[in-house]
């Protein structure tokens, strides 16, 4: 009886149908609106006395309301990324110090600034999702 049981319960996994496999996982998605583009954190160091002292994290959305803009942004967003990363290290160098918090309406007005620039116009809004501070030991 036992051999029995143990048996079908061996083999009851393999009868069952798979109904799990048949579905594709949903899309993650940050949010329900279509003109909201989240990009990746950018990472910078912060320097301090010539020395490395610790990393800048700043992370961000763009809200492109309009749809044509919002494919110009989503084509060019190696290179409006690049200029990201470019424009806070130059910010962590000049005004991130590792003992204090760093401005943030700095950090955005300055993000928008350079969205603005790079789009030849406004329309694209930055949206700061995060920015931190991680101290070297």
């Amino acid at each position: 009886m036992r051999s029995l049981i143990f048996a079908f319960l061996m083999l009851a996994p393999f009868t069952l149908p798979a109904v799990a496999e048949d579905k594709p996982a949903p899309d993650h998605k940050e949010t329900q609106s279509d003109s909201f583009i989240m990009l990746e954190p950018m990472y910078v160091t912060v320097v301090d006395a010539g020395r490395p002292q610790g990393m800048l994290l700043v992370a961000i959305g763009l809200d492109v309301p309009d749809a044509s803009l919002r494919a110009e942004v989503n084509h060019g967003l190696p290179v409006l990324r690049d200029e990201y990363v470019r424009s806070l290290m130059a910010f962590s160098a000049a005004a991130v110090r590792p003992y204090e918090q760093p401005d943030v309406g700095m950090i955005a007005d300055r993000l928008q600034r350079l969205t603005d620039k790079a789009l030849h116009k406004k329309g694209a809004r930055v949206l700061l999702a995060q920015v931190a501070l991680q101290k070297k030991r």
